[in-house]
């Protein structure tokens, strides 16, 4: 059974067994991966604030021939949304892993869409906007995946926003000076791109609705 180790973006988790967990992650050499992280639901996990949706980790892991599922020896955080400065910015954390997710093909390298994910995930930590922030993420990852149409009609200010996003890293979107306005157009845009390619609206959309309507402390 051969070791690898990788950088990898952690998209979901569910759980397997008493203590188990599956973990789905994403590689930048090797695409998307299933794996089973054991005992990862146990108190004393050596798995420990490593599974979080989006947390950039160092892993290790064996594959198993003729097996979908490879055997996660360790997880090691490099970059956790948990040190997101709001609650806002970890729901969005969810958002951008189930995109990735979605998007992601198994076993199948796109260094892109990680490259996206893992810069995503340092604007969020670093306090970035999460609105400006989720559209500029949204657009690329429409482009990336050749979904995003040509002949949009936008407003000046959306255009502006659209045609900036190739200029700038997640962390400089501030600077594209986008309005509420054209914030929320592209919101409405990108939300029907994304229902029409998945066939229903993302689960974490709930989440951030949520967290909208409720008053700040």
């Amino acid at each position: 059974m051969p070791l690898h180790t990788a950088d990898a973006l952690v998209l979901r988790t569910y759980k397997l067994g008493e203590a188990d967990r599956i973990v789905v992650f994403l590689t930048a050499d090797r695409g998307k991966k299933r794996g089973v992280a054991e005992h990862a639901r146990r108190a004393r996990s050596r798995f420990r604030g490593a599974l979080e949706p989006l947390t950039h980790v160092r892993v290790a892991y064996f594959e198993k021939e003729r097996r979908e599922l490879v055997g996660l020896n360790y997880a090691e955080p490099v970059t956790s949304p948990l040190v997101a400065a709001s609650p806002e910015a970890l729901g969005y954390s969810h958002y951008f892993a189930e995109l990735i997710d979605e998007w992601a093909a198994e076993a199948d390298p796109d260094e892109r869409l990680f490259r996206l994910g893992t810069a995503t995930l340092e604007a969020l930590v670093a306090g970035v906007p999460v609105e400006p922030l989720a559209r500029y993420f949204e657009c690329w990852l429409l482009k990336l995946q050749g979904v995003y149409p040509t002949d949009l009609s936008l407003s000046a200010d959306a255009a502006a926003f659209v045609g900036g996003v190739r200029r700038v890293a997640p962390l400089g979107v501030e600077a594209l000076g986008a309005t509420a306005r054209a914030l929320r157009e592209l919101e409405h845009v990108h939300r029907m791109l994304i229902r029409s390619h998945l066939d229903r609206e993302p689960r974490s959309i709930r989440v951030i609705h949520e967290l909208r309507r409720t008053p700040a402390p």
